[in-house]
């Protein structure tokens, strides 16, 4: 299907519009002038620390900074106002989570706790029905926020989005391969609670890859780049984990070279050596998007060499459209008129961007960076670095001189070129550091004219592209995600899909739930303008009790429902119906003695409890 621009309400990956008289700087951010930069390397070591706090803040039921976020839920930012991004999205809280996941397997253990929680949490989240739909047929994965108590976001929105099962396939494989390495050797755990989430989500990829679906901003309808490479490297590493734990994944097998086609072929454009970040869409615009980048960063895999057909960091491909990119934001903001063709400069999401005003944002001026120094790690293993005439005017900007050829690693054109695009990545970085607070939070973005923070306060997925850039600036990166087991593409694209099968994942927990949500059903005839309330023995009943609702009321099933606040775990509550007359005064109270409900206790959060009015 083709779809329409659709510019909907603001979120942490946002779509809405706001005039450009409407970004000014709230009341509750600081202004911030240009910091005066010391050492790039004391600032990174500064603010790594502040930005894996600003991470940890942000997670259900620790966070300092989302109280009432359930365990395990990411949330996108504290802000609740202007904009509101107190949600959990299912792309943000994946990135994230591989994030944390990275570190973890190189040696922070005290991690594992917050993994363990956020598989907890997805598990659940994969079976709460939406506006996507739900698992039956595999369309509520496509939602892309949920409510912070685990129910459903049920306003308006770009929905589906495909990006973010292929992501949490990602974050889940890379901690399942922990589990099972060597000395842990944990296959029950990935078996019997891992993998039916990863099931889910590559029968998802599999079967909907070729359907179109909002971008990662959340703003148009069509193919996404950054989707299609992410599903890509979703369905191989799908492959290789049901090999190693016995499964089988025929999705992954029959649709990854068709994905990878599909990835290969139709979103470069060859004449003006750009991504075209969304295509199969009505929206408009020049094509140069951060969507791509973003795209190329995370299917990284340092075992690839520099490969155009999964765009890695250092291919040709990538590297012409880096420069495309960046280029299209020079003229644009008012805080990189000083800046030269060789100097890096301050990057937003597209420069159409009308959101906030458009400005820059910290997570895409890190992933300009964070690209570069992929590209250096990949030219160290391979030993050598290749300029082809498609890569030759990004290598120009930097070095003059620079001309086709292969360098071999230890010449002199080798070291100048590679010292060269080291200096513009850490431009990058001293971007990020001329506009960060004192403080070191790190909003979503900041201004255009004078680099003053904007919109959402403590953006995760700020704080988390800080720590990924950085690693990668030290040389620390992730395991391979084995590209090589599809690196070429089919002679011919095919539009084809593979029906996935879905089934609720177990339900396991980290720690107790302290409340769980009940819902009271009960079955009484009643006249227009009776209404049904339920009266318990717990404080949260209040005095009147929880009114019911009639919409399920049926001719020959006269059901009442209504969902009381959470009641604590482990409690025992007595209770009863009643109504009200249509006169909305009298009352006729329910017979026989009280209803008794224990209030599990466990990984349990909500109850439907079924009653018949007692006479």
């Amino acid at each position: 299907m083709l779809g329409l621009s659709f510019l909907v309400g603001s979120s942490a990956i946002c779509s809405c519009w706001i005039p450009l008289a409407s970004a000014v700087l709230p009341a509750w951010l600081p202004h911030v002038a240009e910091r005066a930069t010391g050492s790039l390397d004391t600032f990174i070591s500064s603010e790594r620390s502040r930005a894996l706090q600003g991470v940890l803040d942000n997670i259900g039921a620790g966070g300092s900074k989302v109280a009432g976020a359930e365990p395990g839920l990411v949330v996108a930012s504290p802000s609740k106002e202007d904009p509101n991004y107190f949600y959990t999205w299912t792309r943000d809280s994946a990135l994230t989570l591989k994030v944390l996941i990275d570190m973890l397997i190189d040696g922070d253990t005290s991690l594992q706790p917050v993994v363990e929680e956020y598989i907890s949490a997805q598990a659940i989240l994969q079976a709460v029905a939406s506006p996507s739909g739900d698992l039956t047929d595999g369309t509520g994965l496509g939602e892309p926020k949920f409510e912070v108590n685990f129910t459903a976001f049920t306003g308006p929105w770009g929905r589906p989005q495909r990006d973010g099962p292929a992501l949490r396939v990602t974050a889940l494989i890379n901690y399942s391969q922990w589990l099972l390495s060597k000395g842990r050797n944990d296959s029950s755990k990935v078996d019997s609670t891992i993998w039916p989430i990863i099931s889910n989500d590559l029968n998802y990829v599999g079967q909907y890859w070729n359907s179109t679906g909002f971008d990662l901003w959340e703003e148009v309808d069509g193919s996404s780049f950054f989707a299609t490479a992410v599903q890509h490297r979703a369905l191989i590493e799908g492959q290789r984990l049901a090999k190693r734990i016995g499964k089988t994944c025929t999705a992954c097998e029959s649709q990854a070279p068709q994905v990878l086609c599909f990835l290969s072929q139709s979103y470069w454009d060859s004449n003006d050596k750009i991504v075209v970040s969304n295509i199969n869409t009505q929206t408009v615009r020049n094509g140069r998007d951060a969507d791509s980048i973003l795209g190329s960063i995370h299917t990284f895999d340092p075992a690839a060499g520099c490969d155009d057909t999964t765009f890695q960091p250092c291919s040709p491909r990538a590297l012409a459209n880096h420069k495309a990119v960046v280029d299209s934001f020079r003229p644009v903001y008012g805080i990189n008129a000083k800046y030269t063709q060789a100097q890096a400069v301050a990057i937003g999401r597209y420069t159409e961007d009308v959101y906030f005003g458009g400005n820059p944002w910290y997570l895409t001026t890190l992933a300009a960076a964070e690209q570069l120094y992929d590209a250096l790690y990949q030219y160290d293993k391979l030993g050598n670095l290749e300029i082809t005439p498609t890569s030759l005017p990004f290598f120009q900007d930097l070095v003059p001189t620079a001309a086709t050829g292969r360098y071999a690693k230890g010449s002199q054109t080798y070291n100048t070129t590679t010292q060269a695009v080291r200096a513009y990545a850490d431009g990058f970085l001293d971007i990020v550091q001329r506009y960060t607070p004192t403080d070191g939070s790190l909003t979503e973005q900041f201004s255009r004219d004078d680099g003053h923070p904007l919109s959402a306060v403590d953006l995760t997925w700020s704080y988390a592209s800080f720590l990924t850039a950085t690693n990668r600036r030290a040389g620390i990166v992730p395991t391979s995600w084995s590209s090589s087991l599809s690196s070429t593409p089919p002679a011919t694209c095919a539009a084809t899909s593979a029906p996935g099968t879905y089934a609720p994942p177990p339900l396991t927990c980290s720690r107790n739930v302290t409340a769980v949500t009940v819902t009271f059903d009960v079955r009484e005839m009643t006249v227009y303008g009776e209404s049904v309330f339920v009266n318990g023995s717990a404080p949260e009943f209040g005095g009147k009790g929880v009114e019911l609702h009639a919409y399920r009321y049926r001719a020959g099933d006269p059901l009442w429902s209504g969902t009381a606040p959470p009641l604590p775990a482990g409690s025992r509550i007595e209770y009863k119906y009643y109504k009200t007359g249509v006169d909305g005064v009298t009352v006729i109270r329910e017979g026989g003695e009280n209803h008794v409900l224990v209030v599990p206790e466990g990984c349990t959060r909500d109850i439907v409890v079924s009653d018949v009015w007692q006479a």
